[in-house]
């Protein structure tokens, strides 16, 4: 393995613990995005209050607020400034009315968007979902963004803010970077000044390999989150390898991402999860 600059355990400083279970809320479609209808803010901001609550409430240890109702996605150089506002005013209520450690993504790959947002929101952390290398995606072609965010990033004197980079983006092709191994793509993201390492499976609710998965940790110290398909059945085997599993899909009603959270999914998973710490 590479040698790189040491860094502390963005998991622990962020959320204290390891083995963090981060939530994720799938906002309401915003002002700007195909299905969006004219809802008020008010509203959109009362429904990712009510998510972040029955989150807070169910045990967990932080969240991610992202504008999955924005389908089909932009690419980022094509996002209007009304999605990075709306989001600021979304996390910074999420934050002020449960208190937990929040991060931000904006779809689709939207890293310096996400970044404007968690320095007026006051997030602690963002997502990014191709942050070196390139792939094809539902979107058509995305680059890495890391050289642009981290830049942006330094101009907004925001170095506090962490970065959660995906190694094997899910929803694509990786025909482009086929003749390298995951370890290698691992060690690109922590060469590249990500904090964490994400993992996940090739869509969204789908289960990540646990092979796949200590590829990533082989190539790479930084801390492991599994970032899709995390349950009941999978969590205790996924902790024996991963630091944090940001997990929706399975704590939502009937199991669908776009319904709200479901108390009594959230208590089952959490069971488990208690489980797999003890």
């Amino acid at each position: 393995m590479a040698v790189f600059r040491a860094k502390p355990n963005a998991i622990e400083t962020l959320f204290g613990r390891r083995r963090a279970v981060i939530g994720v809320i799938h906002s309401h479609a915003l002002p700007g995005s195909p299905d969006y209808d004219g809802e008020s803010m008010d509203s959109l901001v009362a429904f990712a209050v009510a998510e972040a609550t029955r989150y807070r409430d169910g045990g967990l240890d932080g969240l991610i607020v992202e504008n999955h109702g924005d389908i089909p996605f932009a690419k980022p150089d094509e996002l209007g400034p009304e999605t990075a506002a709306c989001m600021a005013v979304m996390t910074r209520a999420v934050r002020d009315a449960v208190g937990l450690p929040t991060g931000v993504n904006v779809l689709a790959n939207g890293a310096v968007a996400a970044l404007a947002v968690a320095k007026a929101s006051g997030a602690g952390f963002v997502r990014v979902n191709q942050w070196a290398n390139a792939y094809v995606s539902n979107e058509g072609f995305l680059d890495g963004k890391a050289g642009a965010a981290t830049r942006y990033r330094a101009w907004l004197r925001a170095r506090e803010i962490k970065i959660f980079a995906d190694v094997h983006v899910k929803h694509g092709a990786h025909a482009i970077t086929g003749d390298r191994a995951i370890a290698e793509l691992a060690r690109d993201v922590e060469f590249f000044d990500a904090d964490v390492a994400i993992g996940t499976g090739q869509r969204t609710g789908d289960a990540a390999s646990l092979d796949e998965l200590r590829a990533i940790g082989a190539g790479t110290s930084l801390p492991l989150a599994v970032g899709s398909g995390v349950t009941p059945d999978n969590v205790g085997d996924l902790f024996t390898v991963a630091d944090a599993v940001i997990v929706a899909s399975f704590l939502k009603r009937d199991g669908v991402w776009w319904n709200e959270v479901d108390p009594e999914r959230m208590a089952v998973f959490m069971q488990a999860v208690a489980r797999a710490r003890a």
